[in-house]
């Protein structure tokens, strides 16, 4: 007979199935945030006893959102090696499963403990947003702010990360923040990089190092307005397509946050607040920003690879976890 799981898996599959369905013939697209997203903050009072020191001391970037999916009892019980965190959205549902199954599978490490969390805001469909509330309730691996998810709140998404790990799994080793369409070389992640038998790194963070400055253009993607970011060169940071640190810098950034002016490119405004803090990242060339064909010995020497689909992700999992006895 199958079991309770698996029935609610199935149900949870066929649901977003008909719900993505449901809302590509009868939602119109203008429903969705544009680019110019504004979060959802909770109204703030302002002290009566307003004084020159506590107006120097108040948050320029107070990240006001509350946890509206949570899972704070994760680390209860365990100290994990480390924390994956993973920016996905709302209709991800196939990328979130691909990933549970092939790298970010918490049990494929016996001798470590591994946590993988999605990270997400809220969406303005209420069928999306209620779709995120049942698979929660069957993997408990999803965390979920009140914010507007959308591709100018990245930085806050990333920014609740940070805080999570610092609030409910600050004794963990290690955290990689990524994306849901990227590759993870899992084998050579835990035992290339971060080594388990080796003394635990601290102010640790590592990447594809980026050394750049703001564009000005502004059809890009990437686009800085002066008036946000007057300076002519951003301080070294690592590509958000995936990232390592010990997990001590999260909680110094998510503290550094809260006094650093909100910027929407999340890796920039990541490299800001470490440098405030005087951490540099390390480059490692492991971590491949593009997308790249596979190759069996190819992929064996890389960290992460973008732009992966989640039929990519189970073939090239499979490919490689039957081929670990070739040698290249």
């Amino acid at each position: 007979m199958p079991s309770k799981v698996s029935c609610l898996y199935l149900l949870t599959v066929v649901c977003w199935a008909s719900a993505l369905w449901y809302l590509s013939i009868s939602r119109p697209t203008s429903t969705y945030v544009g680019h110019m997203s504004v979060p959802i903050r909770k109204t703030v009072k302002p002290h009566k006893n307003i004084t020159f020191s506590n107006i120097r001391t108040r948050p320029l970037n107070p990240h006001a959102f509350e946890f509206v999916i949570n899972e704070p009892k994760k680390c209860d019980s365990i100290t994990p090696f480390l924390v994956i965190l993973i920016s996905t959205t709302h209709k991800e549902f196939d990328a979130r499963q691909a990933i549970r199954e092939t790298w970010g599978d918490e049990s494929t490490f016996s001798e470590i403990r591994i946590l993988t969390i999605f990270l997400l805001g809220r969406n303005t469909d209420t069928v999306l947003n209620q779709m995120v509330e049942q698979e929660s309730q069957i993997f408990h691996d999803i965390v979920v702010e009140n914010f507007i998810d959308s591709y100018h709140n990245l930085t806050l998404k990333t920014m609740m990360g940070m805080r999570w790990v610092a609030t409910f799994c600050p004794k963990a080793q290690y955290v990689m923040k990524t994306d849901s369409d990227i590759f993870v070389n899992m084998d050579n992640l835990i035992y290339k990089l971060l080594k388990p038998n080796t003394k635990p790194r601290r102010r640790y963070f590592t990447g594809y190092v980026i050394n750049g400055g703001p564009i000005r253009d502004m059809r890009s993607k990437w686009y800085m307005p002066r008036d946000l970011y007057p300076d002519s060169k951003y301080p070294p940071f690592c590509s958000g397509t995936g990232y390592v640190f010990s997990a001590d810098v999260a909680e110094l950034i998510y503290k550094t946050s809260l006094h650093t002016r909100l910027l929407h490119l999340e890796d920039v405004y990541v490299g800001l607040c470490l440098h405030k803090l005087g951490i540099h990242p390390y480059q490692n060339s492991g971590f491949n920003h593009w997308k790249m064909a596979y190759s069996l010995c190819r992929y064996r020497r890389v960290i992460t690879v973008h732009q992966i689909s989640p039929e990519e992700m189970h073939r090239i999992w499979n490919d490689m976890s039957s081929k670990k006895h070739l040698r290249c």
